[in-house]
């Protein structure tokens, strides 16, 4: 966890108001999980709901609009690289049975975009606006497309992406423990 990344430090607000259960990882060193691997990706947080929810947690910071000023896209911008979908699934391994990898999206509202107040995981932090989604990372993974090979980046598809991605609270407090089916 970057404390100097906003996004990352709105969430970690927004997990305190929730008053939640978390530890915040120092992204300074990647870590080997096992002596012959090479280093994996950090996670932000590990976090534990109020319903046995067991997270492992990479959070992707986005602007909603994004693009320059009078040329704003209105697209909920869903990529990461390609390694962090599988990073995730592999820590909730390490971590245990009961853990899942789940990647959370923080869109930074921009003043303009008028939301229901009641919408749910909007979030105000420090004077800005955040709309908090997520979406499990082995579906995730299932399910993602090469957007750039010279960056190593992958996305979804706009219909996937809003089939497949939930409000915070989804995953935080709602979900239950992972059946055994669903492990990676």
């Amino acid at each position: 966890m970057d404390r100097s990344n906003h996004y990352e430090a709105a969430f970690e607000g927004w997990l305190q108001s929730q008053r939640l259960c978390y530890v915040a990882v120092d992204e300074a060193r990647r870590c080997v999980l096992d002596l012959d691997e090479a280093p994996l990706k950090s996670l932000d947080f590990v976090i534990y709901g109020p319903r046995g929810a067991r997270l492992v947690v990479d959070v992707k910071g986005r602007r909603f609009p994004s693009g320059k000023p009078g040329r704003e896209r209105r697209v909920w911008k869903n990529w990461t690289m390609q390694e962090d979908a599988e990073a995730l699934g592999r820590w909730a391994e390490r971590f245990g049975p009961d853990y899942r990898g789940v990647l959370v999206f923080a869109y930074h509202i921009l003043p303009q975009v008028e939301l229901p107040e009641d919408t749910e995981d909007l979030f105000v932090w420090r004077g800005r606006r955040y709309l908090l989604r997520a979406i499990d990372a082995r579906e995730y993974h299932r399910h993602q497309r090469l957007l750039s090979p010279g960056w190593g980046t992958v996305f979804l598809p706009s219909a996937v992406f809003r089939e497949l991605v939930r409000p915070v609270r989804y995953f935080t407090h709602a979900l239950p423990l992972i059946p055994d089916e669903c492990r990676f």
